[in-house]
């Protein structure tokens, strides 16, 4: 069981803070779960500031007075005692300090690193490596959970560590990622433990020209699709379920406020799933001229090309490349080529309220009645009802 720490007296209003980081989206997604849960309940007052991560709770606790918090800050052993002090009822939801006496909710990270191996480990990778933050707690469990495994599978996972942020300079932790990835055996698929260390991780192939997903298969965690858009190409993510951390970390502060004794000492939660982009839609390729093969076509589909284009590129026969596409892929350069110019018209009509027309000629195709045609067959459904569903599935 974990220590209750019982506040004053029952008011008509409960004082709650919430010290939940504004500026990420793992803590609006859990600040998102507390707000659904107080529909369903008589509503708190609520004190909240915008703020980092990494700050001391003892700060804001100068400026607040009231009975409970919800926190995802560090609790030092001198925080713990002021609240201790004050009285406070206290549910935490951090990751990055070690267990406290208090009610912990956070994400079952063991198990977002095993998900990450096993996507990898599906599309054929059997080098694998982690790329991860030195003295972070929820990075290392992440590192683990991917590591055990790996390990299942009869395989080892290479592993890069440095400090999260401020310790050294961006061109020296570039220059460090490089050569580590240089030294991993090709084609590897790499965890990075969050979507900042993927963008990280990506950056630093660009520098070395090796092509992702082809050489280096990258899958982060956050799915913060602000930041996993901006990566080129766009990062695969799983999806941590913060949401429900806030939800389950608001049920429970209720318990303990009206008594409640059964608060567990540990809540760990798993992830929603994993959003697959292009960063590891890939089955890894021993063969160099295949895994050339791919990435051009990945990189110029959209730009029309066929099939004799590739082959103009890599310089080999029609039915040698049909072949090792068979071998490889289990599809022919024809079908990848389609695959390509279809994904992106999904994300386009998800994402934007461009005409068809226009989204036509951003795919490599001519027409737009053709792209219909092709967009149908591939999918069972038209290029506007897809639009409309997923349109749909937002409001």
């Amino acid at each position: 069981m974990a220590t209750v720490t019982r506040g004053p007296s029952m008011q008509k209003s409960i004082r709650v803070a919430l010290d939940v980081e504004t500026a990420r989206i793992y803590g609006r997604h859990i600040l998102e779960g507390i707000a659904k849960y107080l529909k369903t309940t008589k509503p708190w007052s609520v004190y909240l500031e915008e703020h980092e991560l990494d700050r001391d709770p003892r700060e804001f606790l100068k400026r607040w007075d009231g009975e409970a918090i919800i926190t995802r800050s560090i609790l030092t052993p001198e925080a713990v005692d002021e609240i201790k002090r004050r009285q406070l009822v206290v549910v935490d939801v951090g990751d990055m300090g070690p267990p406290t006496e208090f009610t912990r909710i956070q994400s079952a990270d063991s198990v977002i690193g095993s998900i990450a191996a096993k996507h990898l480990l599906e599309r054929g990778f059997e080098s694998l490596a982690c790329c991860s933050f030195s003295k972070e707690h929820w990075s290392a469990r992440r590192r683990e959970g991917f590591a055990a495994e790996v390990r299942q599978h009869g395989f080892t996972a290479s592993c890069y560590e440095s400090w999260r942020a401020g310790k050294q300079t961006w061109q020296h932790e570039q220059s460090e990622l490089v050569e580590w990835l240089r030294t991993l055996p090709k084609p590897v698929g790499v965890f990075a433990t969050n979507d900042l260390r993927g963008q990280h991780v990506l950056e630093a192939c660009r520098r070395i020209d090796l092509a992702v997903p082809e050489s280096v298969a990258v899958v982060g965690v956050d799915n913060d699709e602000v930041l996993c858009g901006l990566c080129q190409p766009q990062l695969t993510s799983i999806i941590p379920d913060s949401e429900r951390i806030g939800y389950e970390a608001a049920y429970w502060l209720d318990r303990i406020l009206v008594g409640s004794t059964d608060a567990p000492a540990a809540v760990e939660v798993p992830p929603r799933g994993i959003a697959v982009r292009q960063s590891s839609d890939v089955y890894a390729v021993s063969d160099p001229t295949v895994a050339a093969a791919l990435r051009f076509i990945r990189e110029h589909a959209c730009e029309g090309i066929s099939v004799s284009d590739v082959l103009e590129h890599i310089s080999v026969s029609r039915s040698w490349l049909e072949r090792q596409f068979r071998k490889y892929v289990n599809h022919s350069p024809q079908v990848e080529i389609r695959t390509v110019q279809v994904r992106r018209c999904k994300e386009l009509l998800k994402s934007t309220t461009l005409p068809l027309e226009k989204i036509a000629g951003l795919t490599g195709f001519d027409h737009p009645e053709y792209m219909s045609v092709v967009f149908k067959r591939e999918t069972k459904e038209t290029p506007g009802r897809y639009r409309k569903r997923h349109a749909d599935g937002r409001s």
